[in-house]
């Protein structure tokens, strides 16, 4: 896959990772209207790609994206064009829709901070890897403004409600070492070893069994609305998918050979 221009992002493709990178680094990669769209518009284009079977997502820079531009949205609300405001919204919703609803692996790289919808976008992500310079804050109340982008969600669902609320109200940025202890990131390394230590945890995703791990990724996301007997039922029923799969064939005879096995997706 050849890269694909944008004006705010930057897209790549190389043995089964799709980078995209937030590239609007002289604004910390505050994201307006124009940028959301491109970004949604971006993902779109490389989770579909067939060659592309792990997404990673990061910023250019200092930052991974201080959120929403606070410019921008100050000057539609100066001027009442709260339809301007909204969507900015609007699209953060969809992005966040794009990466839970696919299903492949989607990797957020904290380069730096990750502030307001930036914190969010990086939420909505399955895993997370932070530079020890990395940081993720609510910021939203600092300005008057409500989370948007899923962080009432994934917030929550990651550190539990009662630090959701200090986290939200508190509007502070956490270092990167305190939402490891959080559960807001996956891993935190050094800021020199970050690109390194991304793409070796890309590369291992991109190895996966695709029908498994999205089968995986959709159970575990669904399991947090159902009870037991529920979950238990979609476990049987991906796992009969699962053995009916080449992956699966091809598992056992590479464990039977004692040697990696080589999943095609099917």
């Amino acid at each position: 896959m050849d890269d694909m221009a944008y004006e705010f992002v930057l897209t790549s493709a190389s043995d089964g990772v799709g980078t995209l990178t937030l590239n609007r680094p002289d604004r910390l990669n505050a994201v307006d209207a124009a940028m959301a769209r491109e970004i949604v518009e971006a993902t779109k284009e490389l989770l579909s790609d067939k060659a592309v079977r792990v997404l990673v997502i990061t910023g250019a820079g200092r930052a991974f994206s201080a959120g929403g531009d606070v410019k921008f949205l100050g000057e539609a609300l100066d001027l009442a064009k709260y339809s301007d405001a909204m969507a900015l919204v609007r699209a953060g919703s969809q992005l966040v829709r794009l990466i839970r609803d696919s299903p492949k692996p989607v990797l957020a790289s904290l380069n730096g901070v990750a502030a307001g919808g930036g914190a969010n976008l990086a939420l909505a992500c399955d895993l997370r890897i932070a530079s020890e310079t990395a940081g993720i804050g609510q910021v939203f109340h600092r300005i008057g403004l409500h989370p948007d982008w899923g962080g009432s969600y994934f917030l929550p669902r990651l550190a539990g409600t009662a630090r959701a609320l200090e986290l939200i109200w508190s509007a502070e940025v956490v270092p990167a070492a305190r939402c490891l202890e959080l559960g807001l990131v996956n891993q935190v390394v050094p800021a020199d070893r970050l690109a390194a230590a991304t793409a070796e945890w890309a590369s291992k995703l991109a190895l996966l069994p695709s029908i498994a791990a999205s089968l995986a990724k959709a159970a575990v996301y669904k399991s947090m609305e159902r009870d037991l007997p529920a979950a238990l039922a979609q476990e049987e029923e991906n796992q009969e998918k699962c053995f009916k799969s080449r992956d699966a064939l091809e598992g056992f005879a590479a464990f039977s050979a004692k040697r990696p096995p080589h999943f095609e997706g099917d």
